[in-house]
């Protein structure tokens, strides 16, 4: 396998893709592809299938794998840079070291008037869940103590590995860029309770 690949391998998840490649209908060399379709709370969601290598896309990257070509869009070069296909007793695994990035989130426009926590609610309502609502997930205002705003996260958010960064670099930063007033804002939500949560979730 060359230095330049972007993907690992497992040496027992390359002969069961083998097999199963073999098992392809018609002539020609079938190639894995894998392609990044989205996100699910922390974590990047794929479809992988065989596909005729002579129908490989122009944007698409090959990579070798002993006898195995892997292709991949080169828009998904760096999200899947250093992945690992493992086998796992649920099957195929990928075991990927990068992340979705944190909702993008911009301050709204136009003054906010009335108490701090009608000013709070409204961005919330206005720009902070709809931003965030792609992940599954919201934020809620659950108290105001003088200038400080105590939040509590739900839905995809709750537990999710992001919360963290969804919560500085997102809410936090509209919030006191929106409103003054506002000193400090408070994550006060479980995240190792909910149905199911991220730091659960990850146990092996």
């Amino acid at each position: 396998m060359s230095e330049q690949t972007v993907l690992s391998i497992a040496s027992d998840a390359l002969d069961m893709i083998l097999q199963l490649r073999d098992q392809e209908p018609g002539e020609g060399e079938f190639a894995l592809s894998i392609e990044v379709t989205g996100f699910r709370g922390p974590q990047f969601t794929y479809e992988l299938a065989f596909v005729a290598l002579a129908d490989k896309k122009d944007d698409w990257a090959e990579e070798r794998h002993d006898g195995l070509a892997v292709i991949f869009p080169e828009v998904d070069r760096a999200k899947l840079d250093g992945a690992a296909l493992e086998l796992t007793e649920q099957g195929l695994s990928m075991n990927n070291p990068n992340s979705p990035a944190p909702p993008a989130m911009s301050a709204p426009a136009g003054d906010l008037t009335g108490p701090l926590v009608d000013q709070v609610e409204q961005v919330l309502v206005e720009q902070v869940n709809p931003a965030i609502a792609a992940h599954g997930g919201g934020a809620e205002l659950v108290s105001i103590d003088g200038t400080i705003a105590y939040l509590r996260l739900f839905g995809g958010c709750q537990g999710c590995g992001l919360a963290q960064v969804t919560l500085k670099q997102g809410i936090e930063k509209i919030l006191l860029e929106s409103i003054p007033a506002l000193t400090q804002v408070v994550d006060v939500t479980d995240h190792a309770s909910g149905e199911d949560p991220y730091y659960q979730s990850q146990k092996k």
